[in-house]
């Protein structure tokens, strides 16, 4: 387990996002879903996203909706690149598929597009300044 950083922190919930992510990467584990995986990747940007906020002292609006933070982070003056805003996709995973129930299984395509969106965000939010 990494060191933990000063509760609450933009470091953090970086952290944090992080180590969803590595969760989210988990694929050669036995027996666990794609949909579990996917839903750690969801948790990765939502993180991530929150920690955006924190790095521009801002309060961040406590939602699962990926589309939602960004329209708050678009208000707070941030330019979103394309890339990012498709991972928006990821947001089903925070509620639909989080729980066992009548949805279609994820396919490892939909699960490898999970991985590259979360690590977009990672990516951006760790750039932006």
């Amino acid at each position: 387990m990494p060191p933990r950083r000063a509760p609450g922190s933009y470091e953090d919930w970086m952290e944090r996002a992080r180590a969803s992510l590595a969760l989210a990467r988990g694929r050669e584990l036995e027996g666990v879903y794609l949909e579990d995986l996917c839903y750690q990747a969801q948790q990765a940007a939502e993180k991530a996203l929150k920690a955006c906020y924190l790095k521009r002292v801002a309060a961040f609006p406590f939602v699962h909706n990926l589309d939602q933070l960004l329209s708050g982070l678009e208000d707070l003056g941030l330019d979103i690149p394309e890339a990012v805003d498709q991972a928006t996709i990821l947001t089903r995973y925070a509620v639909e598929t989080r729980y066992p129930g009548p949805y279609e299984a994820v396919s490892e395509e939909e699960y490898l597009e999970a991985i590259h969106s979360a690590e977009a965000i990672l990516a951006w939010v760790e750039t932006t300044p």
